[in-house]
């Protein structure tokens, strides 16, 4: 009898561990331990990420984020938080577009560290704020900003459910919700191109330009494991922000997310 008993208690525990697990890639991984797994990634690719982002989408990421903040149409009475903005450029964008001040929030300290340097090589001293944090937990006031702005950050948190309900915490009432990421191709005969990019160019440009091949493959399976747009903006409502509009980019290898804070 002890012996069953005990078989029982290590299967349940074996169920609670696997309702526990995230996705981390194409595996999933215990929840409280993705976000040390994602910030080694980061920590990796800090140095080299922006000439990356330009290798892997041919240039075509400075289009989009000029697209999103297009669609901000940014004010110098609005205050902005960067979720996962750590190498700035969201916020240098905002800022050149006559946005107010800007709160930068990321979990890596080396992305954030790039950030910092390209500011001062900029000559953004004042009203730009570099905090370490967690997107499940952002380290702000409930209602303190006007924007809450994220772009390919979001895939990669551990509870994307907790970030979205962190979003609409932090922002005021008739604030506003932009995100952009990575989502899934709408365009059926491109896929298996897509695809064969993803998977073998990305990872052999990482280890050639940034040492490290591991971490694009892990950026390329993240992509997939996000949930696709009409999702996401279930999700969006779910958390609570209404007026939930999508904007697909490049046929939908990326898309905008905007919602508000009613």
């Amino acid at each position: 009898m002890v012996s069953n008993m005990t078989m029982t208690n290590d299967n349940n525990d074996t169920d609670q561990a696997r309702e526990n697990d995230v996705p981390f890639g194409f595996r999933d991984v215990p929840a409280d331990e993705k976000a040390g797994m994602v910030s080694e990634v980061f920590a990796s690719v800090a140095s080299k990420y922006d000439l990356m982002n330009d290798l892997m989408s041919l240039g075509i990421h400075r289009a989009w984020k000029s697209a999103m903040i297009d669609w901000l149409s940014p004010q110098p009475n609005q205050t902005l938080v960067d979720v996962g903005g750590g190498t700035g450029d969201i916020t240098f964008r905002w800022r050149e577009r006559g946005g107010g001040p800007v709160r930068v929030i990321d979990y890596s300290h080396e992305m954030l560290s790039v950030g910092r340097d390209r500011a001062l090589d900029k000559g953004y001293l004042d009203n730009i704020e570099w905090s370490v944090g967690n997107a499940e937990q952002l380290p702000l006031p409930d209602s303190s900003v006007d924007v809450y702005a994220s772009a390919f950050c979001l895939r990669n948190v551990a509870r994307l459910d907790r970030a979205l309900s962190e979003a609409k915490r932090v922002l005021k009432p008739g604030g506003r919700f932009l995100c952009l990421e990575f989502s899934h191709m709408l365009i059926r005969p491109l896929e298996d191109i897509y695809d064969a990019w993803s998977f073998k160019a990305l990872p052999a440009l990482g280890e050639q330009i940034a040492g490290d091949r591991e971490s694009y493959i892990y950026l390329a399976e993240s992509i997939r494991r996000f949930p696709d747009q009409k999702t996401y903006a279930g999700m969006i409502a779910d958390a609570g922000l209404e007026q939930v509009k999508v904007r697909n980019l490049s046929g939908g290898i990326a898309a905008l997310h905007s919602a508000w804070r009613i």
